[in-house]
């Protein structure tokens, strides 16, 4: 019986690896350089690392940054858009914003140029009436004008086609007959939603991402195959879910935020099972610094997000805001005189200046090797011998230090200094700025550079304690391995509460339902429940924004049964009193569309099982002492092998624990506690 399963992360710089093996109960973690610019090697040699036969195997689940970067760095294919005569500029002009707020003049590119963006006869009106047929032999003479351009692939947006999907639909099943691949994007299938310019960059930014994603994953795939995997090859989806292989290379618009998402997954399981509910999670790593707010165990999904300036992906994602400062990201003198971090990153290659692998630019990790508190002996990764502390502080030197007019070390301070505001800012984004008081939160850091940030976070936002889990560095991919299977779905409704078809609405519920059961069997993988997911937007008649409605709902022999008009208005009134804390007397209730999400819910391990089972003192596991610069002082410093530290040691700062995927530092005025799931929770010290 195949009992293990492996959970991979790919990110800028390391690929992660978590093995469980769901028998005994025993994890295994391997991190290793991601390679570039085809992923796939770092991927298998990370699972090379900890299984030594693919056939071991029952489970792969991937957290993939390949959509991510290639939306980025605008990487993806060369596509076109058929579209509704007299709409071909929707996704130029996006809700008339720009990216800077003063001038004439603006810089936006889309992602299809003009001349890709063709228009073909067909009308469907706001109520789903046909007032122009489609024309056919229109659509086939633009596809195979893309076609001759070199298109890889395809995108068809015809307009109001959320409300009546015949034209589109005709249309798409002509594209597709003569289209050489299967990467042909309708928007009544990736997102049948009202507001066109958010339903036609969606499906132009899917149609973007078919090729590079699908042959990534399809390269991947075939490798874990020929290497004897015969098991389930699952991906993480933006919204914490993961879904079969087949349906991301359909759907890779849904891969996004794809390997940040399954780190709040394992950040919000790891938490609330150590009694912290309420937690704000910080991802560092080598390129970038994610950050979450979980509240009571759950994480907050958004409807849509902007991976760059106008490319918006309308999906249901985990709300991560992402900052350019993780451990590779350079700091920089500008002309002015200030002192910048990011958002440009070093990466895996050349990586840091201390990985001596050419770049001569300091980052955010040289600074904290030259202060000591990342051993040059023992760099994470497993590929380099030993940090060159020497280039590293000659970097900061030259582009911080001689700019400044400051030593090399009070420049290493000022580079984490900064670093720390920047990512300070981050988490009083997600917390402060949107009602919460971060006093109520733990900080969860990971990544394998955010346990060295703990201090400076605790100390800057005003957070009370932090809790450092199991494996920091591989989180995301332990995310991987205990995230539940997902499926989302949505319809615009568009009609008022009190008239709406509650016939029609249940209809709608038992379709998706159904199909999201159907792509649960088809996945093939072992679930503990299955649940079903309903929301309604809703808002009042004459308001823009929507509150999110959850919906119960029953279920019988007949399908689901139609919710009543009194049902639909209580539960907005309960949810909009909740949001705003008022009702607005008089007002006409409206409801915009019907959100269905599939849930699959896959067996999670028992985290104690993580945690270390030897007795003795903290003693036993002290390795050294070494000199590390903390608050503009050197201190003599332990430093303790972490994963054998027992249960309720407590360990007064400074101290550093150092683990082969990341190194934690525990600042004087801080202490740590190993509670019983192997987890590091740092507190103050005691007055």
């Amino acid at each position: 019986m195949k009992t293990k399963m492996a959970g991979v992360d790919v990110g800028g710089t390391f690929t992660d690896v978590f093995v469980l093996d769901e028998a005994t109960g025993e994890a295994r973690v391997a991190k290793v350089p991601t390679t570039r610019p085809d992923q796939s090697g770092g991927f298998l040699d990370g699972i090379g690392r900890e299984v030594t036969d693919l056939g071991e195997l029952g489970t792969v689940v991937h957290g993939t940054t390949a959509g991510t970067n290639a939306l980025l760095e605008r990487k993806g294919a060369k596509i076109g858009i058929i579209t509704t005569e007299g709409f071909r500029d929707t996704l130029e002009m996006r809700r008339r914003d720009r990216r800077q707020t003063w001038g004439l003049r603006g810089d936006y590119d889309p992602v299809v140029p003009r001349n890709l963006r063709l228009e073909v006869p067909e009308r469907t009106l706001a109520d789903g009436s046909v007032l122009t047929p489609v024309d056919i032999d229109a659509v086939k003479a633009a596809a195979q004008s893309l076609l001759d351009q070199g298109c890889a692939a395809c995108a068809i947006v015809f307009v109001n086609a959320y409300a009546n999907r015949e034209n589109e639909a005709a249309a798409v099943a002509a594209v597709r007959d003569i289209w050489p691949s299967e990467h042909v994007s309708a928007s009544h299938e990736i997102l049948p939603e009202i507001r066109e310019f958010e339903r036609t960059s969606t499906t132009a930014l899917n149609a973007y991402l078919q090729p590079e994603v699908a042959g990534y994953l399809g390269r991947l795939e075939t490798a874990l195959r020929d290497g004897g995997f015969g098991g389930e090859f699952l991906i993480v989806q933006s919204n914490g879910g993961v879904m079969a292989v087949d349906t991301a290379c359909q759907l890779p618009v849904r891969t996004a935020l794809s390997g940040p998402a399954a780190g709040v997954i394992a950040a919000g399981y790891i938490a609330s099972t150590a009694g912290f509910p309420n937690i704000i999670t910080g991802d560092m790593g080598g390129t970038s610094f994610d950050v979450s707010l979980i509240a009571d165990g759950e994480p907050s999904l958004a409807p849509q997000t902007s991976i760059d300036f106008g490319m918006v992906v309308r999906t249901p994602m985990i709300e991560i805001t992402t900052i350019g400062a993780g451990g590779g990201s350079i700091a920089w003198v500008d002309k002015g005189g200030l002192l910048n971090i990011g958002p440009e990153s070093a990466g895996s290659n050349p990586g840091p200046v201390a990985y001596g692998q050419g770049n001569t630019r300091p980052t955010v990790t040289d600074a904290n090797v030259v202060l000591g508190r990342i051993d040059p002996d023992r760099p994470i990764g497993g590929k380099l011998d030993r940090l060159d502390v020497e280039a590293a502080s000659k970097a900061i030197d030259e582009h911080v230090g001689q700019p400044l007019g400051l030593d090399t070390l009070s420049a290493a301070e000022a580079i984490l200094k900064v670093a720390n505001s920047r990512m300070a800012g981050a988490i009083r984004l997600v917390s402060i700025e949107r009602g919460h008081n971060p006093r109520h939160f733990a900080f969860m850091p990971f990544g394998g550079g955010g346990a060295l940030h703990t201090g400076a976070m605790l100390s800057e936002v005003g957070i009370a304690s932090a809790i450092i889990p199991r494996y920091p560095g591989v989180t995301s991919a332990m995310g991987c391995v205990i995230a539940d299977m997902r499926q989302d779905f949505v319809q615009t409704v568009n009609a008022l509460a009190h008239e709406a078809d509650t016939t029609r609405i249940a209809e709608i519920i038992e379709e998706h339902r159904v199909r999201g059961l159907k792509l649960l069997d088809d996945a093939g993988v072992t679930f503990e429940g299955r649940d079903i997911v309903v929301e309604l937007d809703m808002a009042y008649v004459g308001q823009t924004h929507t509150v999110s409605v959850p919906l119960t709902i029953n279920v019988g022999e007949d399908g689901v049964t139609a919710p009543t008009h009194d049902e639909i208005g209580e539960a907005f009134d309960a949810a909009y009193m909740a949001s705003f804390g008022r009702l607005l007397e008089g007002g006409v209730r409206r409801i915009l569309n019907l959100r269905t999400a599939v849930i699959g819910r896959r067996p999670k391990f028992d985290l104690s099982t993580l945690a270390p089972t030897n007795d003795g003192k903290a003693e036993d596991s002290l390795r050294t002492t070494r000199k590390v610069h903390v608050g503009g002082d050197w201190h003599d410093t332990p430093i303790y092998t972490r994963l054998t530290l027992p249960v309720g040691t407590v360990i007064d700062g400074p101290a550093i624990l150092e683990q082969p995927d990341t190194t934690i530092l525990i600042e004087p005025d801080l202490k740590g506690t190993v509670d019983q799931f192997g987890n590091v929770v740092i507190e103050r010290k005691e007055a």
